[in-house]
């Protein structure tokens, strides 16, 4: 497929270790009011960098749950009269989305909620100038277009390129203590990415390279076990290539564990990727030899009580992500991954 479409990537990037005190140089020039949100289980003090500024700034609990809807709608309820003219993002993938959501959101919460602009191209005002710092390497949020939140009945993103951030700051140094095994799940993400938009049918030669830059240093941390591989680098180039490209049947999937399970997105890629062989062939295999080498045990027996219920929600969800689903199959998605063979692949989970 010949994907005409102009090629996006974030037009700002500071790139290094201990280079946060960096950030100034992203802010534009007429800067007065920045609203900071950061993951809570971060220790990071930005009163220093801002003295010269209005700040205000929000914690979201990642550990608890992915964002919701309503974790955007009040926060920007609760900022649209403060003439907000940056927000910035530090965290995990979680948290920069609900940096990149209420940057959105903000200026129409007088007549919009932020599930208005679940889906494909439906944000058509300008958004608030936002920066992301990932703490977590692996999501591509920092790169992506898309906003992820979960509205209780769906989890989709703000797929826009409103949702994407005008300056990022990678700071490898930053991701340095992340629990092992969250860092892995978070890192598979990245090589999900690369391998769905390689695999796809929107891809084209620049995210292309980019696919395989993100695939290459994955692969040389958790297959080589290449400890100085630079992961943040890794979830930045896979990142951009879904920007210019799209997930796929992992993605689509995974999004119904997040929502009937209330697993993590790192998590939920990895439990549906390790049985789709049969459509990604060696890189399963690959990945299933990255899972003994570093000594992670997938959960077993999660979907153990599919009821109808559960199954007709499952498969609704799976075929609301029409984009990666005729990335990874064409436009006759539904006859190849059909309801049965859905429901199959749950069944091994």
């Amino acid at each position: 497929m010949n994907y005409k479409k102009p090629f996006y990537q974030v037009p700002s990037v500071i790139y290094g270790n201990n280079i946060v005190e960096r950030l100034i140089e992203l802010l534009p020039q007429h800067t007065k009011s920045i609203l900071i949100i950061y993951d809570k289980v971060l220790n990071i003090n930005f009163e220093f960098l801002f003295k010269d500024y209005e700040v205000n700034i929000e914690s979201f609990d990642a550990t608890k749950n992915e964002p919701y809807t309503t974790d955007v709608d009040k926060l920007a309820l609760k900022y649209e009269k403060y003439k907000i003219d940056v927000i910035i993002g530090v965290g995990g993938g979680s948290t920069m989305d609900v940096a990149k959501a209420v940057s959105v959101l903000i200026p129409v919460i007088d007549n919009y909620l932020s599930e208005d602009f679940q889906g494909w191209d439906l944000v058509n005002h300008d958004p608030i100038y936002k920066i992301g710092i990932p703490t977590i390497a692996g999501s591509g949020s920092e790169a992506s277009r898309t906003a992820v939140l979960n509205n209780g009945e769906k989890k989709q993103g703000i797929n826009s390129y409103a949702s994407m951030f005008n300056g990022i700051i990678l700071d490898n140094s930053l991701t340095k203590t992340v629990n092992s095994e969250v860092a892995f799940y978070s890192a598979m993400d990245c090589y999900i990415h690369s391998v769905e938009s390689l695999e796809g049918n929107f891809i084209n030669a620049l995210s292309k390279e980019y696919a395989l830059l993100g695939l290459k240093i994955s692969e040389s941390r958790y297959y080589k076990m290449e400890k100085d591989a630079n992961m943040t680098l890794a979830s930045y180039f896979g990142g951009v290539s879904i920007v210019n490209s799209e997930v796929g049947i992992c993605h689509a999937l995974s999004y119904g564990l997040s929502i009937e399970y209330g697993i993590r997105h790192g998590l939920a890629n990895c439990l549906i990727f390790s049985h789709l062989e049969e459509f990604y062939g060696k890189h399963v295999v690959r990945f299933k030899e990255m899972l003994k080498l570093n000594k992670i045990s997938l959960s077993q027996n999660i979907c153990f009580d599919l009821n109808n219920d559960r199954i007709k929600r499952l498969i609704k969800t799976t075929y609301l992500m029409i984009n990666p689903l005729i990335n990874a199959l064409g436009e006759n998605y539904k006859s190849i991954l059909t309801p049965e063979k859905i429901v199959d692949i749950y069944k091994k989970i």
